[in-house]
């Protein structure tokens, strides 16, 4: 079964992590954005999706309670054809008030205006569902809290797996804006090549642990993630991951000197 059926799913979904890099992926025909459509045909058609996006930054825990969530142009000084896209994604208002309802410990709150889907989860989703007709709801990044809750709190959605619902963390492992090179051909820093190959073997060992308490361990680590908002997303999806499940590298790459593309998914 394919997203080319119109049927949606109820068998357990895989978790997948994006790294959407640069705003004008958006519209962009690249290796990258052709992967994101092949990985929206490979994968099971979802339910919903409930992104976990880098640019949705909170006190407290939020989700998108509304039905038709807006289009956030959360950017400036791009072209004018990035601020006319609209992704008019339905919301799930049923499945929002499931999650807020299930989870005391964080509180996960609904939104019903503060929000809508910016263009950490749009510039993903247009590629992979580019007929926006699968619900899509939006969960914040409490950045008062640490790695090890974000981890915690991708373990507790788990659950929403197994109804065919698709989470997806969308930020970048590797994100420092204050040496990014925006030619194309810009030449990676060897502390970004060294910490994306640090992520990628703790990720082929498993060992999650040290994703969540030894990133800033080093140089490098600290220079790949000079605050923590497009790190987290990858915590979520580590977390609502199983043990033992296979892992697949949808996208490696380090664009723009200081980026990590590196996207994955577990379970598929």
């Amino acid at each position: 079964m394919s997203s080319a059926s119109k049927s949606s799913t109820t068998e357990r979904m895989p978790v997948v992590f994006i790294g959407h890099g640069n705003p004008m992926n958006a519209v962009r025909d690249t290796p990258f954005t052709r992967k994101l459509g092949e990985l929206g045909k490979q994968l099971l058609r979802p339910k919903a999706v409930l992104c976990v996006s880098a640019h949705w930054m909170t006190e407290g825990t939020w989700v998108t309670h509304m039905g038709r969530p807006k289009t956030i142009h959360d950017f400036y000084g791009f072209p004018q054809e990035l601020f006319d896209i609209q992704y008019p994604a339905p919301g799930d208002p049923a499945t929002a008030e499931r999650i807020s309802r299930d989870s005391s410990h964080p509180s996960i709150h609904p939104d019903n205006e503060l929000w809508g889907l910016d263009h950490g989860t749009w510039s993903v989703l247009r590629h992979m569902y580019p007929e926006a007709d699968i619900p899509v709801l939006q969960l914040s990044l409490n950045l008062i809290q640490g790695p090890e809750f974000h981890f915690a709190l991708g373990e507790k959605l788990k659950y929403l797996r197994r109804e065919g619902i698709l989470i997806i963390g969308s930020g970048n492992m590797v994100h420092n804006l204050r040496l990014v090179n925006f030619a194309d051909d810009a030449r990676p820093f060897d502390w970004a090549v060294e910490f994306d190959a640090w992520v990628k073997q703790r990720l082929q060992d498993g060992n999650y642990k040290a994703i969540v308490e030894d990133a800033f361990d080093t140089e490098a680590g600290r220079l790949s993630i000079p605050t923590p908002d497009h790190w987290y997303p990858l915590l979520y999806t580590l977390g609502a991951a199983d043990d033992g499940e296979p892992l697949r590298f949808e996208y490696e790459g380090i664009e723009n000197a200081s980026i990590s593309m590196r996207s994955l998914s577990l379970g598929a």
